[in-house]
């Protein structure tokens, strides 16, 4: 005889592994080219290799042929795109507040304008998922327009990856977003 508490229910289907997205944009108050923005330019490589052997790294944008994602203008043409891709929050946090990195975002604003909407978002995305750039410009249009949400957010109204699970798009490398 068996009794009501043996049987079991079929077991919840966990969420799928997911990994973070972030996108962060800076509009520049002079030309790259231009010295009052040279501090900023030397500290990209050493930024960059940083991330690179960052615990919970996986992926950033990098244009062909180059070490950084500087020369491409996707938003505009005095701004400057980072995007990248974190096992967790507490990875990308870890990087961006308790790293090198802080030094440069302390002086921020001698390189770049103050801006009055959102310029940083972030979103799950499949674990192994690469974002486009239109992908990651849609995500801030959303969080601009809306606010945070599971589909955008920030660092300081964030989600977790389960809260966000029906907003996941794309899918593996070579998968097409949803």
């Amino acid at each position: 005889m068996t009794s009501p508490t043996s049987a079991s229910a079929p077991a919840p289907v966990p969420p799928p592994a997911a990994h973070l997205a972030q996108l962060n944009v800076g509009t520049l108050r002079y030309p790259i080219d231009d010295p009052r923005v040279a501090p900023f330019v030397e500290q990209l490589a050493p930024v960059n290799a940083a991330a690179d052997a960052a615990p919970g790294f996986v992926w950033r944008l990098v244009e062909d042929g180059e070490a950084d994602a500087t020369g491409l203008r996707p938003a505009g043409e005095n701004v400057i795109v980072n995007l990248s891709v974190w096992e967790s929050q507490e990875a990308l946090w870890d990087f961006a507040y308790r790293s090198g990195h802080l030094d440069v975002m302390r002086r921020r604003r001698d390189w770049f304008e103050r801006h009055v909407e959102a310029h940083l978002v972030l979103w799950w995305v499949p674990a192994g998922h690469v974002p486009t750039v239109e992908e990651a410009l849609e995500r801030l249009a959303d969080l601009q327009s809306r606010g945070s949400s599971p589909r955008a957010f920030t660092f300081a109204s964030s989600y977790t990856a389960a809260e966000a699970a029906p907003h996941l798009v794309g899918g593996p490398p070579g998968g097409s977003p949803a």
